[in-house]
């Protein structure tokens, strides 16, 4: 029997643990919407460059907040596609509770953490290199995004903050109520348990299911993994995409639904290739 209230109960805790991210997020675009032309603007795009290295670090905090300031970042045009695949791909949400709670080994936990953030780091370094290399420079800026996003100048930037805000957030709490109700209705961990039997097809199909915009992705996979119904490269596959909402804000801010599925495609891509290579490479953690 589907219980409604724990469906709308754990959607509503999913949405509100973002709140604070978003609204700081958008407070900082805003910001720095109102001094464009001065050395906030300058102090970005310089550490733009290593963008992908503080990117990855922060998957190091097992929160999906940081990937959907990532998003919210990016769709203003102040970090690189780098640097945002490298915190997508480095986000952890809820994989470092559960391995905690599990008591897996410290030894265990830091290799899978450090895989994971060399993996993000070293996929954005490469991604900013190729758009480079093909001169395909976003030219989006905050001020395009504000104007898409209807700001009103004389609102001043908390208001529009929370405009924002509040925006975003009702659409992930409305994707995050269905996603739970189909999850809770399909018998999903049922079937990963039946997928991942076979070793080299769980690895795109894990990969597949870690990018559902929902913690309940990187809670079936961990526990798979924890209870060795997966290696660790269809482990590592499924968790380098499983970056919580921040697909749902990249989504809904960006205001380029092309860009976005690229994007998405891309870092599937990315997962499946480091999950068959360390299947390949026999890498056990």
């Amino acid at each position: 029997m589907i219980d409604m209230m724990d469906i709308i109960a754990d959607a509503l805790k999913d949405s509100v643990n973002l709140l604070p991210f978003l609204f700081l997020t958008y407070l900082f675009m805003e910001y720095v919407e109102s001094r464009a032309m001065t050395g906030v603007t300058k102090t970005v795009a310089r550490v733009g460059a290593w963008g992908p290295l503080f990117g990855g670090v922060t998957g190091i905090v097992p929160q999906c907040g940081f990937s959907a300031a990532a998003a919210g970042l990016f769709s203003g045009g102040v970090i690189s596609l780098g640097t945002l695949l490298a915190v997508f791909l480095a986000t952890s949400d809820e994989m470092l509770p559960l391995f905690i709670s599990h008591g897996l080994e410290m030894g265990t936990m830091v290799k899978i953490i450090g895989v994971k953030i060399g993996i993000a780091i070293v996929s954005g370094f490469i991604v900013d290199a190729l758009v480079m290399a093909l001169k395909k420079k976003r030219t989006k800026t905050i001020h395009d995004f504000c104007e898409s996003e209807d700001c009103e100048e004389e609102d001043g930037i908390f208001l529009a903050a929370a405009k924002h805000t509040v925006k975003i957030w009702l659409f992930i709490l409305v994707v995050n109520l269905a996603l739970n109700f189909l999850l809770e209705t399909t018998g999903f961990e049922a079937m990963m348990q039946t997928i991942s039997v076979n070793h080299w097809l769980s690895v795109p199909v894990i990969c597949l299911v870690g990018l559902i915009p929902n913690c309940a992705a990187s809670v079936v996979i961990t526990e798979l993994y924890l209870n060795q119904l997966i290696t660790g490269g269809a482990m590592m596959a499924g968790l380098l995409v499983s970056c919580g909402v921040g697909l749902l804000v990249l989504f809904r801010a960006d205001h380029n639904m092309k860009e976005s599925i690229k994007i998405t495609g891309i870092m599937y891509g990315l997962g499946v290739f480091w999950g068959l290579l360390i299947e390949i490479l026999g890498i056990v953690f």
